[in-house]
């Protein structure tokens, strides 16, 4: 049996979003405390990770390189720059920063459950089941996202741009906060935008856009997608080409998803599809 949906006055919702505000700064906050206090590993192990050339990506881009006959080029055996803090309370609000960019990821799933939460009391039985699931999956795509600019973009932006020079007698010295921006930047950004699918699941949900627009306007988005990987990775085509893959299969998922949306909403309802 459906539960009845509750209409609620607008002092209520305001009242609801305001709780659902609350509890979701509550979890960034609790998730901000445990990266604070374990410091060591955030920032040993995870932050400053990719500037060490035994790092996980190196080794791999290596070990493939080697394979396929290529030179040593691909391998990274120094980080080419030395990081240096130049204010006087720089490292404790890198420190702070670096500790709410960690919450906030701990706290998406949570946030976005939350905000399951807040909407789901507004929506019919249908709408309902045409959503489920959509917390776990927009929150894995959010991790993927993450995932792949901690693991890719990262590291590649790190080798070319901490490694290059105009000349020899010029050392790279780079500035903490410049790096940590990267890494922070890099995959919170990622992770955003691997998160395409859902938007345009809930677009064709509610008839904005169709598979046959994105069809339509195909190769506009590639073009936006190659614009896009050449602003956030370093201008080489390689770096372009490994961030262009994934979010043109996003891209290309997309439609299959708002194809197969369209084909939900015209078997739910054949009068509106008709129209």
């Amino acid at each position: 049996m459906a539960e009845p949906r509750k209409e609620l006055t607008f002092l209520e919702h305001l009242e609801a979003l305001r709780w659902t505000l609350v509890r979701s700064a509550l979890a960034v906050g609790v998730g901000m405390v445990a990266a604070f206090v374990f410091k060591d590993v955030v920032f040993d192990r995870i932050i400053l990770a990719p500037q060490r050339p035994d790092f996980l990506t190196y080794q791999v881009f290596c070990q493939l390189a080697l394979k396929l006959g290529l030179d040593r080029s691909f391998c990274m055996d120094h980080s080419g720059f030395t990081l240096m803090n130049t204010t006087m309370a720089g490292q404790f609000m890198v420190h702070i920063m670096v500790s709410f960019v960690a919450g906030l990821i701990l706290a998406f799933p949570y946030i976005l459950w939350e905000a399951w939460r807040f909407v789901k009391p507004g929506l019919a039985a249908g709408e309902r089941k045409a959503v489920r699931g959509v917390v776990f999956f927009a929150s894995l795509l959010f991790l993927c996202g993450v995932v792949f600019g901690y693991y890719v973009l990262a590291p590649m932006s790190i080798q070319f741009l901490g490694t290059y020079t105009v000349s020899a007698s010029v050392p790279n010295l780079v500035d903490l906060n410049s790096y940590i921006g990267t890494i922070t930047s890099l995959t919170l950004w990622t992770g955003v935008m691997f998160e395409l699918p859902m938007i345009v699941y809930f677009l064709a949900r509610t008839g904005l856009v169709g598979p046959s627009f994105l069809r339509t306007y195909r190769r506009h988005a590639y073009v936006a997608i190659l614009i896009i990987a050449a602003i956030i990775t370093p201008p080489d085509v390689t770096s372009q080409i490994i961030v262009s893959i994934p979010l043109i299969a996003l891209y290309e998922g997309s439609i299959f998803l708002a194809a197969r949306t369209r084909r939900i909403r015209e078997k739910a309802s054949p009068e509106s599809a008709q129209a």
